[in-house]
């Protein structure tokens, strides 16, 4: 047995959640929408390819085993949408990624947010849980409050401003995350990319074309997710994903944790933290130089879910002792910089390319910490 079994979540060997939909699921989701077959049936289908994905996470060696994202089309706006006094909508664009736009959808929020007990995630983490038994740790991922603060259109006669509705929101959150622990899950994360408009100067100058305060922001974003997570039980592990956007191989945002590093590392409450840093848009390890906890694991996204090729194990172990530089080897973790499909329309690799990137990361991540 190694080293990558016997610690607690976030694994030495972990994954950010996603993976590449079956092509069968792909096809059964368009004729749900076409109306071709009924909603029973596409959940049917969608268990079927969730037990079978299940059983290859094992396979390969995961610790962690999630339900791939398999009944979503969205990272965040699945769950947002199905919160109280939110709703989904096409605008007239998508969202904009290097070379590449999404296709419309949205949300916005129509009346006072709150979270029901009927949200759909909650059966949908159940469902996960009675497959994975106790050998192996089941894991859900729901996007960061942050996500409906930067992404969502808020209507202003329901909220003024952004601090009136971060009370609901974080109330909300707090009463989402009772449920999922009351449902059995232990191991949650947030998915966040309202960090990376702090990366760069383009990012920032975004913001104050929207009207914001960067600083004013940022502060926001700590109270949401601190918030947020205040009441959380303390066997329940809470992670939060920093992404700079994952769509077809694409990315949003470039630029280093620098700006923004006292901030994620020193005054967010989570008690791990995923990174990307795969690539040289990434910047470098010092910002970690501000992790102050010894209790905050670091996950290193030192490997690509982007493309299929996979890298040089040595240079792999020689970053991730670059980053043992400023943050101890025993609060550090390795795996791929994001998931293989954020959105249903999936990374341009493929299947067997996906499953050769876990391999890699979890024989590393054995070399390095057994």
């Amino acid at each position: 047995m190694t080293d990558t079994k016997t610690i607690t979540a976030p694994f030495r060997g972990d994954h950010v959640g996603s993976f590449l939909r079956p092509e069968r699921l792909k096809k059964a989701r368009q004729q749900r929408q076409n109306g071709e077959i009924s909603a029973e049936e596409l959940t049917r289908m969608e268990d079927e390819e969730i037990i079978k994905l299940v059983e290859k996470q094992k396979e390969a060696g995961l610790q962690s085993i999630t339900d791939g994202d398999f009944r979503r089309a969205w990272w965040h706006f699945d769950f947002l949408e199905h919160l109280v006094g939110v709703k989904g909508y096409e605008p007239e664009s998508g969202i904009q990624f290097k070379g590449v736009e999404t296709k419309p959808h949205s949300v916005r929020v129509i009346d006072k947010v709150d979270f029901s007990d009927n949200h759909p995630m909650i059966e949908h983490y159940k469902f996960l849980h009675s497959l994975v038994g106790e050998s192996h740790t089941p894991k859900f991922t729901i996007p960061s409050p942050n996500m409906l603060l930067f992404r969502g259109n808020i209507n202003k006669e329901i909220y003024e401003n952004e601090t009136e509705l971060l009370s609901d929101l974080t109330k909300a959150y707090q009463k989402a995350i009772q449920a999922f622990y009351d449902a059995g899950c232990r191991y949650l994360q947030l998915d966040d990319t309202s960090w990376a408009g702090f990366f760069s100067e383009e990012g920032l100058q975004m913001i104050r074309d929207r009207g914001q305060d960067p600083d004013q922001l940022k502060g926001w974003f700590v109270q949401a997710v601190n918030e947020s997570i205040a009441k959380k039980p303390e066997d329940l592990v809470i992670t939060m994903h920093i992404c700079r956007g994952n769509f077809r191989s694409t990315y949003t945002a470039s630029g280093g944790y620098d700006a923004v590093s006292e901030t994620i590392f020193s005054e967010l409450n989570v008690d791990g933290l995923f990174l990307e840093y795969d690539d040289e848009r990434s910047g470098g390890f010092e910002p970690l130089r501000h992790v102050k906890r010894d209790d905050l694991r670091v996950v290193l996204g030192l490997i690509t879910s982007k493309t299929g090729e996979l890298e040089d194990k040595d240079r792999i172990k020689k970053r991730i002792a670059e980053a043992a530089e400023y943050v101890s080897l025993d609060q550090l973790c390795l795996s791929p910089q994001c998931g293989f499909a954020s959105t249903e329309e999936g990374n341009i690799l493929s299947e067997d390319e996906q499953w050769a990137k876990i391999r890699h990361v979890l024989e590393i991540a054995d070399d390095v910490w057994n």
